[in-house]
């Protein structure tokens, strides 16, 4: 049995029914690696099925200490039945991109079941006209809790689920499984006990810690050496959310984007993608007439982890303010304000210190975030208060070798992640074998026409290339509303064709 983070439990306490608080992604593989070309689902079933051991998040589930007078602990289910956490479904005909990101966009919506452990995977077939897939491919949904892990801590599941060879097979456990009772209720009263005995002392520690960088900051931004990223303009995107979702986004190699960042000097990989978003969200706020005069503000996660933590489950995570200069219609001038702004945010956040924060929220109350958390959203109060943010914005770098899945070859994934009251949309980043996906989760009532703002991506990248690189600007761009959208650009072909009917995965 251990007790979870603060950190941690808040992504537990900030859940409400209209913001389940997981993360994600779509995975797609190509079973033609596959021996005989076709994979069973019983086989991706068993195949994870010895493989739990590898990942210590698969089976264990949230414990609740009674009145929350604590955080939660994890315990090894004893019920813990692989078969409820992977499921199996299929696209309608024609099975296009569209029905595929409007199916995920569904599946993100739902919130886990928190008597069990927090995570399920469902395997997509039917993806038989998706322009630029390979025949017989299929998609995973992964849904995992954002209290079980962060980004990096994903990792985890990533290298647990895949293999670097298409014939390999896992390592076995090195001792049986073992599951646990559940504490009764004396158990966590007293360990209970116990942890509030410590937590002053604790906090005299943090706060000692601390005040030293405070106040350099203090000094810092008086005399103008530190800045902050800006005022935070109000957006759609920044007030109550709905349950409902859409899903969405672009494929691009990252050989291009890493040529582009050689403009600016210094200018890194996570810098473009930013621009790049910049540009499609001006796109986008413009076509509605609603493009504030300041920059839009994003929030970028850190990572916090010590090279001892590297593969500890849970959150270690900070985070920096950025100006993503949505007030700039210029790619290339908008690249360089970037550039600025992200390195004024790292020298804040520095002085800071990045860990900082997260000491702090080791110290969240945990009788009261719950409430909080459901007074702020039953009270409307996003729609009241300044926003602290307008997005996030979040990469994840991966794997740049090929990887594998119960023989089946991954040929792209794109991120899924909770968006809250305040903060309608988010895009996770994540680099795989020489490609760059930006994709994106937002409230339906907020973007009701996902396809028109993956356009807008697609166009922020090529005017940014054009900018950056002196390529041709294609002719055609996104006009307002919704835009039939061709698909996700092919993995390891520049040339684009119809796919033939892909095969069905066998029961």
């Amino acid at each position: 049995m251990e007790q979870l983070s603060a950190m941690d439990a808040s992504f537990l306490y900030f859940e409400t029914a209209n913001a389940p608080m997981h993360i994600g992604g779509l995975t797609i593989y190509d079973q033609s690696t596959v021996e005989g070309g076709v994979l069973g689902f019983k086989r991706i079933l068993e195949n994870y099925e010895t493989r739990l051991h590898l990942a210590r998040s698969f089976r264990q589930r949230v414990v609740r200490v009674p009145m929350s007078l604590d955080h939660p602990y994890w315990i090894e289910d004893p019920n813990f039945d692989i078969e409820f956490h992977v499921r199996h479904i299929a696209l309608p005909k024609p099975g296009n991109w569209r029905q595929l990101c409007i199916q995920v966009a569904r599946l993100h919506a739902r919130a886990l079941d928190t008597s069990r452990p927090l995570w399920e995977f469902t395997v997509i077939e039917g993806l038989d006209q998706v322009e630029g897939l390979p025949p017989g491919s299929f998609g995973i949904m992964s849904k995992i809790h954002h209290a079980a892990i962060d980004g990096v801590s994903g990792a985890e599941i990533v290298a647990a689920i895949h293999d670097v060879a298409p014939d390999a097979t896992p390592v076995p456990p090195e001792k049986p499984w073992v599951p646990e009772r559940d504490p009764n209720v004396l158990e966590l009263l007293s360990r209970t006990y116990v942890n509030n005995l410590r937590q002053p002392f604790k906090l005299a520690g943090v706060v000692a810690s601390s005040v030293p960088a405070l106040a350099k900051v203090g000094i810092g931004l008086t005399a103008g050496k530190l800045k902050t990223a800006g005022p935070v303009p109000r957006t759609r995107f920044n007030t109550a959310i709905s349950p409902h979702r859409v899903f969405d986004g672009r494929s691009f190699p990252l050989s291009e984007i890493r040529a582009m960042k050689s403009a600016v000097d210094g200018a890194t990989v996570n810098d473009v993608i930013v621009t790049i978003v910049g540009g499609a969200m001006r796109k986008y706020l413009e076509s509605k007439n609603e493009l504030p005069k300041d920059s839009l503000i994003a929030m970028a996660p850190i990572s916090v982890r010590a090279d001892d933590k590297k593969k500890a489950a849970g959150n270690l995570v900070s985070g920096m303010m950025l100006a993503i200069r949505t007030d700039i219609a210029d790619p290339a001038e908008r690249l360089t304000a970037v550039f600025q702004s992200t390195k004024s945010s790292k020298e804040l956040t520095n002085a800071i210190g990045a860990k900082t924060l997260s000491d702090y929220s080791q110290f969240i109350p945990s009788t009261l975030s719950g409430l909080a958390a459901r007074l702020y959203s039953n009270l409307g109060i996003a729609n009241r208060i300044k926003p602290f943010f307008n997005t996030v914005i979040t990469n994840v770098p991966g794997p740049q070798i090929p990887l594998y899945m119960t023989g089946a070859r991954m040929v792209t994934h794109f991120g899924l992640a909770p968006i809250l009251d305040g903060m309608g949309i988010i895009h996770p980043i994540f680099s795989y074998c020489g490609q760059i996906t930006v994709s994106f989760t937002a409230c339906r009532e907020m973007m009701p026409d996902p396809d028109f703002y993956a356009e807008c991506i697609q166009s922020s990248f090529e005017e940014l290339k054009a900018a950056t690189t002196g390529a041709e600007v294609p002719s055609v761009k996104p006009a307002a509303g919704p835009r039939k959208k061709a698909g996700i650009r092919k993995q390891a072909s520049a040339v684009r064709k119809k796919v033939k009917p892909a095969a069905q995965l066998t029961a």
